[in-house]
């Protein structure tokens, strides 16, 4: 069995065309046929403004299947500690054994949510979009800008909002470091109002984008709202989207960005088209110009095992 630290595994994999594909090949793999993906599992820490989410599954063909522990403890960050941290185990599919821990901490579920985050986002919004507005000043707000920068095909701008102008100048000066450059803004509603695409990064319990902040043509990919009482955008915004993308329904209509607008009768289960399906070209999500969109992320288990595949297969003399 091998074990693998948080560092060894960051020499491995990062936000790169291999990772980019695996990540978009995991979300296919949930409308063809060949992920298996239970009910997530989830424990709540309400008094300690945290949560747990344990995701497993498998997909057809893969040497190996993956178990992840992943918490999420959002004051820690003031008690100078991350927020994030967590665990994945890969088993063999074919005896069962166990081939590896990845003591990640937390990382490789941070990559591969901002890459699959920055898929979603460039498979929906308009072509033609370069003003891209961050909501949130954390560690996914800063592997978002990430990725979208890697994924940029063209010129864009990048400005980032968060309730703290300090943590929002901390957050520029990081990716500084990382070559991509970010405004930090201080007026959500003015922002929200020009930007042509909008990602929501934080554990909000309130929306913090309203409907009539939103103007036609514009798209929001909403990353937060993970676990039942998370929401950051107006539920009646999500009512007047003219598409709205899902990475496995369930999950973002029991407890993603979704779940409240369709808890209230707002939006059905067959208002929501799956991102894989646009992915493989099965789907047109985007048919007009003007269309308002909304790609509601929950993560899936075929992230997570497409991550995990992605390391395991990078180390030396390591066969699956």
């Amino acid at each position: 069995m091998i074990q693998l630290s948080r560092s060894e595994i960051q020499a491995l994999v990062s936000i790169d065309s291999g990772a980019i594909e695996a990540i978009r090949d995991a979300y296919v793999a949930v409308t063809d046929g060949r992920g298996n993906v239970p009910p997530v599992g989830y424990l709540g820490f309400p008094d300690s403004n945290g949560d747990c989410h344990i995701k497993y599954g498998y997909i057809t063909g893969d040497p190996v299947f993956v178990v992840k522990i992943a918490a999420g403890f959002y004051d820690n960050p003031a008690k100078g500690l991350p927020s994030s941290n967590g665990i994945i185990v890969a088993i063999s599919a074919t005896t069962g054994q166990i081939v590896a821990t990845l003591n990640d901490q937390g990382w490789l579920t941070d990559l591969r949510t901002g890459i699959g985050g920055a898929v979603a986002t460039f498979a929906v919004c308009r072509e033609d979009a370069d003003q891209f507005l961050i909501v949130g000043t954390g560690t996914q707000a800063r592997f978002q800008a990430r990725a979208i920068a890697s994924l940029a095909s063209r010129p864009i701008t990048i400005s980032v909002w968060g309730r703290s102008s300090a943590k929002a100048e901390e957050l520029k000066a990081d990716l500084k470091e990382y070559g991509v450059d970010v405004a930090v803004v201080d007026d959500l509603e003015v922002a929200s109002r020009v930007a042509d695409v909008i990602v929501t990064t934080t554990p909000s319990s309130q929306p913090l984008i309203m409907s009539d902040w939103v103007r036609a043509g514009t798209h929001l990919t909403a990353m937060g709202a993970d676990s039942p009482g998370k929401q950051e955008l107006d539920r009646k915004l999500v009512a007047r989207a003219n598409c709205l993308v899902v990475d496995i329904a369930r999950q973002c209509l029991e407890h993603g960005e979704f779940a409240g607008a369709f808890a209230d009768g707002l939006i059905k289960a067959d208002d929501c088209t799956p991102l894989g399906a646009i992915l493989s070209g099965k789907v047109v999500a985007r048919r007009n110009p003007t269309d308002i969109t909304i790609a509601d992320l929950t993560g899936v288990a075929t992230q997570d095992i497409a991550i995990a595949r992605t390391v395991l297969e990078r180390i030396p003399g390591l066969k699956l």
